[in-house]
């Protein structure tokens, strides 16, 4: 069965979940205990469920070596941060979508180095256009990004944000925050919470600043490149996420609804560039897939 094929197939099995109920079990309880706001705005740190005891070691573990946070305490700060993400606005209500999400994002991420991770993808009822990871395999697009794509494109940045995941490249910039004192910072500015509200505000704070300026332009152009080939092996048009840039390049940075991602990420110009460098020919003979709309997949 060719690649294209199979894609399609599982997409529509139970590669993914089962049922609604299932939908709403495996956003991780995200749903339980976190408040709605303003997406990124005057972000206030939704009170984990159960707070960790070792929260404080996480983040004395961070600043020294991220190779000393294991898959479970990365998971973790994973868990922390996506509360933070799904704290920022409502998950969107129509699992039928959650469900086709959950289904792609896991098999685009079979293809990957890391396909044993407890894989979350989720979409946020936001009008916005922007998707984000956070450790340990939890990723999230908005309800206005999906809108404005077709499943190659959304397979695309599937891809670009499973890398980030991956490659581990938030874990690495909040190691570097840490270092720099942004972890005593968050301290500071907890002390009249109660203690452990108090360590969990230091992971979110690092979160906070991290979604708020973005990663290094190396990490971006690495998911780029590395998404682009990670969409191909799962059976998607390679020029899905070089489409998406094409959207962007046009997208006018006062507009609100692409403010974020325009702010936190480099020029689309400059990624195009890269990623044409890196693409070459060498996966023209995978593209030129007809497009498939994402409410196609949802009928």
């Amino acid at each position: 069965m060719k690649a294209r094929t199979l894609a399609a197939a599982l997409l529509l099995s139970a590669c993914g979940l089962a049922s609604a109920q299932d939908a709403t079990k495996a956003l991780g309880g995200l749903l339980r205990g976190v408040n709605p706001g303003g997406l990124l705005n005057n972000l206030t740190a939704p009170t984990p469920a159960a707070p960790a005891a070792n929260t404080d070691e996480l983040v004395k573990l961070l600043a020294q070596s991220v190779d000393s946070i294991d898959e479970t305490r990365e998971q973790e700060i994973g868990r922390q941060l996506a509360a933070l993400l799904a704290g920022s606005k409502p998950l969107h209500p129509d699992l039928a979508l959650q469900r086709y999400v959950n289904r792609l994002g896991r098999w685009i991420s079979l293809q990957g180095s890391r396909p044993n991770l407890p894989w979350t993808f989720a979409v946020l009822d936001d009008p916005g256009f922007n998707a984000f990871a956070a450790p340990g395999g939890y990723v999230f697009v908005t309800k206005g990004l999906v809108d404005r794509v077709d499943e190659a494109e959304l397979a695309g940045i599937l891809a670009h944000e499973i890398t980030h995941v991956n490659q581990r490249h938030h874990l690495k910039a909040l190691a570097a925050k840490a270092r720099a004192g942004l972890a005593t910072q968050a301290i500071a500015s907890q002390l009249r919470g109660n203690a452990a509200n108090a360590l969990s505000g230091q992971v979110l704070a690092l979160g906070r600043n991290l979604y708020s300026s973005g990663l290094d332009q190396g990490d971006e152009f690495e998911a780029d490149r590395e998404g682009v080939a990670l969409a191909a092996r799962a059976g998607f048009d390679p020029y899905g996420l070089p489409s998406v840039l094409q959207q962007l390049r046009t997208a006018k940075p006062d507009n609100p609804l692409f403010a974020l991602t325009l702010g936190t990420h480099p020029p689309a110009q400059q990624r195009l560039e890269q990623l044409e460098v890196a693409m070459g020919s060498r996966l023209d003979a995978l593209s030129g897939k007809p497009s498939v709309p994402v409410a196609q997949r949802l009928q």
